[in-house]
C-alpha cells in the first residue's frame, strides 16, 4: 500500500511488482535477511538485490519499515521527485541500504553474481577454521523482463558453472510485461534452461499470500550450497486491485484514487495513504535489535580473528576501509628510448604482473581472450573455479557483456576488491550499458581494451574500432586512457588504481611502438602535456594518442628540420586534461597557436574542439578493411609523410 499511495502520489512509477512481491519481500526480509537497518554498510550483511529495480517501492518501502534512517515516511512521499532518496530506480549513491544501481533490467541479477563472487573469494581467501568472519547471502528478486535480457542469461551460467551457493534468486513470475501476457514473445520453461545452467530449481505456486511455502523454499535453497537457486514465485500483478491486477495496466502506471480505494477495500485495508500501523512497525522494527545482535556477534569474532591471525585480519580491515597497500605501484616499470617498444597490450601485462605480489585485491580475467589480452598475472597458476575460489583470475568465458555487470558487482560489493577485465575495444559496445553504470555508479571498475584500431589488421571492419573510443570519452565519469608508450601504459594503471569511484577504459594497441623520451608515468595524471617542444610560440601543435603519438614525434622532426616551430602534445587521457587548470591547458595548447593537428587512429568526433577552424586531422571517417595492421596504416594515411603533408598544408 505505500508503493500504491506513492505511485499515486506522484502520478509516475509501478505499483505492480511490489503490490505481487509483498510476499516474498515480507518472507526475506523478517525471516532470513541478516542486515543492521542502523549500519547500512556493516561488512557481513547479507545483500539484497532488487533486479527488477523499475519495482523500487518495494524496496524502498522494506527500507522504511525495517528501520533505514535514509528512508522516511517524507521520502516515501516524495516518491520520484526532485532531490528525494527515493528516485524511480534504486541507486547506490542516493539511498543507504540500496546495493547496486539496478536500471536496466537483467544488470541487478548479473550484478548479484559479482556480488557472490566477491562473497566466495574473500571467504575462501580469509575464513579460518575457528574464525569465519566472511559468511553472508546474496538474495535476488527478478522479473520476467530480466529473465529475458541477455545479459542475465550470460552471467546465470557463469553462475552455475562457478556453483555460487550463496546465490539465491526469486523469480517474480506474473507474465505480464509492458506489452501484455508474455505469451506475445516468452513462452520458454525458465526453471529448466536454469536447471541446465546448473542451479537449483524450485516452484511456488501461490505466490500471493502463501508466506510459508515462500519461507520454506527459501530454507530449502540454503541447503544446498554447491548450487546457485532459483525460486520461481507464481505471483498476480497488482495483487488485490479489483479492476487492473494482471494487466499490463497496472506495470508502469498508478491506479488512481479511485482503484486505490477500492484496492483497499478488497485487501481489507483500513488505513489512509502512507498511515503504516504500530503493528506493521514493531513486527518488521525487530529487524534493528537483530541487527545489532548480529553485528555485535559478528564484531566479538572478528576480535577473536585479530588475536589469531593479525597478519590476515590487517590487511582484511585494510580492504575494507578502502586502503591501498603501501608500496603497491612500486613495482610499475618506466622505460628509456633503449628500451624495446612493445604493443601496449604487452606494457598492461608487465603492469598486471608488477602490480600482481602487491596488490592483493585486484581481481579479475578476460572474456576469452587472455592470450590476446594478455590479462594474466604473471607468476600466478590456476583461477577461480567452483575448487578454488580463492585464485583471484576470472574467467568469464564469451560473455562481454556479463563480465562488465560482474565486475560491476564486485566492486558494488565493497570490500575492497578492484575488479578488472579484459576484451577487444570493440566489443565494448556489447558492454556499454554496464560500463556506463560503472561511470554512473562511481565504481573503479578496470576495463582492459585491447586492439584498438584499424592496426588490429586482417580481422577486418567488425574488429576494427573505428567510433569506439570517442563514444567511450562521452560517458561522464568514465576515464578513458590510450597509452603512446610503457611509461603512459604505467601511468594509466597508476590513475585506474588509485580512482576507486571512477571506471578507466584502457585502451591498448596489438601493434608494438616505441618508447619516448619525454614521456612519464606522472605526466599521464595531466591527462595532455607537451611532449617535444620548440623554442618560442609554436607554428603549429601535433596532438597524439597511442600508436600514433609516435608518427607526430617522426612527422615533428622533419618539420623541425625544414625549419618550422612544432610542439607535439600527447594526450592520454582528454578527461583528467580537462579537469586542470585553464592556466595549464592554456600552456600546453595557447589560443594563439591556431594551426593543430590530431593524430588518432579513431573517428574525428570529439576532436573539435581542440582541433580548431584553423586545424587538421588525421583520423577515421569510414570503416577500416581486412588487411595486414602496416598496410591498413598506410592506406588510411596513418604515415609520418602523410602527416608531414597534412601539416604543411596547414603551415602554408
Amino acid at each position: 500500500m505505500l508503493a500504491v499511495d506513492a505511485v499515486n502520489k506522484s502520478n509516475s512509477g509501478h505499483p505492480g511488482l511490489p503490490m505481487g512481491c509483498a510476499p516474498m519481500g515480507y518472507a526475506l526480509w523478517d525471516k532470513f535477511l541478516q542486515h543492521n537497518p542502523k549500519n547500512p554498510k556493516w561488512f557481513n550483511r547479507d545483500r539484497f538485490v532488487l533486479s527488477a529495480g523499475h519495482g523500487c517501492m518495494l524496496l524502498y518501502a522494506l527500507l522504511h519499515l525495517t528501520g533505514y534512517d535514509s528512508v522516511t515516511i517524507e521520502d516515501i512521499k516524495q516518491f520520484r521527485q526532485w532531490g528525494a532518496r527515493t528516485p524511480g530506480h534504486p541507486e547506490t549513491f542516493e539511498t543507504a541500504g540500496v546495493e547496486v544501481t539496478a536500471g536496466p533490467l537483467g544488470a541487478g541479477i548479473s550484478n548479484a553474481v559479482g556480488l557472490a563472487i566477491a562473497e566466495a573469494h574473500l571467504a575462501a581467501k580469509f575464513n579460518k577454521p575457528d574464525a569465519t568472519i566472511v559468511d553472508h547471502y546474496t538474495y535476488v528478486i527478478m522479473g520476467d523482463g530480466c529473465n529475458q535480457e541477455g545479459v542475465a542469461s550470460e552471467a546465470c551460467s557463469l553462475a552455475g558453472h562457478l556453483k555460487l551457493g550463496k546465490l539465491i534468486a526469486l523469480y517474480d513470475d506474473n507474465q505480464i510485461t509492458i506489452d501484455g501476457r508474455t505469451d506475445v514473445s516468452f513462452t520458454e520453461d525458465v526453471l529448466k534452461r536454469y536447471e541446465s545452467y546448473g542451479w537449483h530449481i524450485q516452484h511456488v505456486e501461490k505466490g500471493n499470500t502463501d508466506v510459508n511455502a515462500i519461507s520454506k523454499a527459501i530454507e530449502a535453497a540454503k541447503k544446498i550450497t554447491n548450487k546457485p537457486s532459483i525460486i520461481k514465485v507464481s505471483t498476480t500483478i497488482g495483487y488485490g486491485s479489483p479492476n487492473k491486477s494482471d494487466t499490463a495496466g497496472v506495470h508502469g502506471a498508478p491506479l488512481g484514487e479511485e482503484e486505490a480505494t477500492l484496492t483497499r477495500k478488497q485487501l481489507n485495508w483500513e488505513y489512509g495513504p502512507f498511515e503504516v500501523p504500530k503493528e506493521a512497525y514493531d513486527q518488521y522494527r525487530k529487524a534493528i535489535d537483530r541487527g545489532a545482535k548480529l553485528e555485535a556477534e559478528w564484531n566479538q569474532t572478528l576480535d577473536t580473528y585479530r588475536s589469531k591471525y593479525p597478519s590476515e585480519s590487517s590487511e582484511f580491515e585494510r580492504m575494507l576501509r578502502g586502503e591501498l597497500p603501501q608500496g603497491w605501484g612500486k613495482g610499475l616499470p618506466s622505460y628509456t628510448p633503449n628500451d624495446k617498444g612493445l604493443a601496449t597490450r604487452k606494457h598492461s601485462q608487465i603492469c598486471l604482473g608488477a602490480l600482481g605480489p602487491n596488490l592483493p585485491e585486484l581481481i579479475g580475467g578476460s572474456a576469452d581472450l587472455t592470450h590476446s589480452n594478455y590479462t594474466d598475472i604473471k607468476g600466478e597458476t590456476g583461477s577461480f573455479q567452483p575448487e578454488t575460489p580463492a585464485k583471484r583470475y576470472l574467467h568469464f568465458g564469451v560473455r562481454e557483456h556479463a563480465m562488465a555487470a560482474i565486475l560491476n558487482g564486485i566492486a558494488y560489493h565493497n570490500s575492497g576488491l578492484i575488479p578488472y577485465g579484459g576484451t577487444f575495444l570493440v566489443f565494448a559496445d556489447y558492454m556499454r550499458g554496464s560500463m556506463r553504470l560503472s561511470a554512473l555508479s562511481e565504481l573503479g571498475v578496470i576495463y582492459v581494451l585491447t586492439h584498438d584500431s584499424i592496426g588490429v589488421g586482417e580481422d577486418g571492419p567488425t574488429h576494427q574500432p573505428i567510433e569506439t573510443i570517442p563514444s567511450l570519452r562521452a560517458i561522464p565519469n568514465m576515464l578513458v586512457f590510450r597509452p603512446g608508450d610503457g611509461n603512459e601504459t604505467s601511468g594509466a594503471y597508476k590513475l585506474a588504481i588509485e580512482n576507486r569511484k571512477r571506471p578507466s577504459s584502457l585502451c591498448l594497441s596489438r601493434q608494438g611502438m616505441p618508447n619516448q623520451a619525454n614521456s612519464s608515468i606522472e605526466k599521464v595524471a595531466l591527462g595532455g602535456y607537451v611532449l617535444e617542444d620548440c623554442d618560442g610560440t609554436p607554428d603549429l601543435i601535433l596532438i597524439g594518442t597511442g600508436s600514433e603519438l609516435d608518427l607526430c614525434v617522426q612527422a615533428g622532426k622533419q618539420l623541425s628540420d625544414s625549419g618550422h616551430k612544432i610542439r607535439v602534445v600527447s594526450m592520454p587521457c582528454i578527461e583528467l586534461f580537462e579537469e586542470q587548470s585553464d592556466a595549464y591547458k592554456q600552456q600546453v595548447l595557447p589560443n594563439a597557436v591556431r594551426k593543430r593537428l590530431v593524430v588518432e587512429a579513431a573517428e574525428t568526433f570529439g576532436w573539435h574542439k581542440y582541433i580548431g577552424l584553423d586545424g587538421d586531422s588525421v583520423t577515421m571517417n569510414r570503416f577500416g578493411a581486412s588487411a595486414p595492421g602496416g598496410t591498413c596504416m598506410e592506406k588510411f594515411g596513418f604515415t609520418v609523410e602523410n602527416v608531414v603533408n597534412k601539416a604543411k598544408k596547414l603551415l602554408t
